[in-house]
């Protein structure tokens, strides 16, 4: 199964995708959205959609997964994030995607083993997880910490069903 997991900014969008063969993982591609500081709100949403549906189209992945908004101290900065959130979500489920949603603490339990790891353990843990992979910076290891989070609980989530058939 190809999975892709976002991590979404209104400045920087992280996008991360990985294969999962059962248990096993491996990465496929990873990189960042970035939208013009200077362009209005509705024009870097509409770079946004269009950034994504290019990716939807290279990497027909079968499931997304996009990290939840987590509340900043600065309630605009939350705003924009929600915004961005929103054309990320629109633009999975328009492709079709049944997109799962993960709280920042849940991916990082998933990937680390601890809620409150920092981003660098999870850096590190995606490349330890991801042999080989080439991360393009701190947005797009938080997607595919994101990737590998909704991986894992596919995963789990099979085998309760094969465990109660």
């Amino acid at each position: 199964m190809i999975i892709l997991g976002l991590d979404p900014g209104l400045g920087t969008t992280g996008w991360g995708v990985i294969r999962a063969e059962g248990n096993r993982l491996a990465h496929v591609a990873n990189g960042r959205i970035a939208t013009d500081a200077k362009a209005d709100l509705g024009a870097r949403l509409v770079a946004l959609d269009g950034a994504l549906a290019s990716l939807l189209a290279e990497y027909a992945p079968q499931a997304a997964a996009v990290e939840d908004v987590f509340v900043n101290k600065n309630p605009q900065s939350t705003l924009k994030l929600g915004q961005a959130r929103g054309v990320v979500l629109l633009g999975a489920a328009k492709a079709g995607l049944t997109v799962g949603e993960y709280a920042p603490t849940l991916v990082k339990k998933a990937v680390v083993g601890t809620g409150t790891a920092e981003k660098a353990q999870v850096h590190a843990m995606v490349a330890r997880l991801l042999p080989g992979v080439r991360i393009d910076g701190p947005d797009a290891a938080d997607a595919l910490a994101v990737a590998i989070c909704h991986a894992h609980h596919l995963s789990f989530a099979r085998n309760s069903r094969a465990g109660l058939a």
